[in-house]
């Protein structure tokens, strides 16, 4: 299993990725952060677990000029989100076991109740991938 790396030239990849129905797993973190690198082997695994799904690292400082400055509480940050609907945005600790759980969470939901989570968790939202990028360019 490949974990796509933000960067521009993996861009259109994930474009492709973001216009699929697939579950996207992101983790938000940043080069300089001791927890990321540790924690960078579990995303890994994880990936590795879930084939079916897309997992994408971003490096929220090195890829700023892509997705613009993006504030997050704490390292590790995980996103996952499914087409135009954001189901978890935010710090997670570091571990397997939890983000497995997390991500098979998410990935049972059923359409409609996406959609209805994405609503009850709107400032969640602003953390799609796709309007970040769309953002940052401007």
């Amino acid at each position: 299993m490949t974990i796509l790396t933000l960067n521009a030239d993996t861009l259109p990849q994930l474009q492709e990725w973001l216009r699929s129905d697939d579950l996207l797993v992101a983790c938000l973190c940043a080069a300089w952060c001791d927890v990321c690198r540790d924690y960078r082997p579990q995303f890994d695994e994880l990936a590795v677990r879930h084939p079916d799904k897309r997992f994408l690292w971003i490096d929220i400082e090195d890829q700023a000029d892509l997705l613009g400055d993006i504030e997050v509480e704490n390292f590790p940050t995980m996103l996952v989100q499914r087409n135009a609907y954001v189901a978890f945005f935010g710090s997670v600790q570091p571990g397997l076991q939890l983000a497995d759980r997390l991500v098979q969470a998410q990935a049972a939901l059923p359409a409609n109740e996406l959609a209805n989570l994405a609503v009850s968790h709107v400032h969640e939202q602003r953390f799609h991938l796709q309007r970040l990028l769309d953002d940052a360019a401007d």
